[in-house]
């Protein structure tokens, strides 16, 4: 199991880079993909604001990455509607390559895999308040068709 989570982490990050900084604010909210049974895997490019691909149907994943330290309880939802999901460390490499954590490797931020639980198409929203100063609230959102 963890081996997947690993591949699966080193193949939804891919060249995603961050700074090592010490115990930094949140800097960077971003929905890296979205993967569905009849789609796979759709990589979300900057400034895409909804799917290319027709998600809806069941067994919807979406994949956010938050750089910086954040709250353990960000507000998700998908049209108003609260969603699960869980969340992974990751670190970066001395390149600032993110990559999953394993000793003596820097935790910069988390990656977080939501699972919409049968709920179809719609707005899906990420927000958290950082940690740190200065307590910075970040938010993303993108319409899943």
């Amino acid at each position: 199991m963890k081996k997947c989570l690993l591949i699966l982490i080193a193949m939804v990050l891919g060249a995603q880079t961050a700074s090592a900084a010490s115990a930094p604010p949140l800097t960077q909210l971003k929905v890296l993909k979205v993967e569905s049974p009849g789609c796979g895997f759709e990589t979300i490019e900057e400034g895409q604001t909804q799917t290319r691909c027709n998600h809806s149907g069941a067994n919807i994943r979406v994949f956010v990455l938050e750089v910086g330290y954040g709250g353990s309880q960000p507000h998700v939802a998908l049209d108003g509607f609260e969603v699960n999901g869980s969340r992974t460390p990751v670190c970066a490499y001395d390149n600032g390559n993110l990559t999953d954590c394993v000793a003596g490797r820097k935790t910069v931020g988390n990656l977080y895999v939501f699972d919409l639980a049968g709920k179809q198409e719609g707005t899906f929203t990420f927000s958290n308040t950082s940690i740190n100063a200065p307590g910075n609230t970040m938010s993303t959102q993108l319409y899943i068709k």
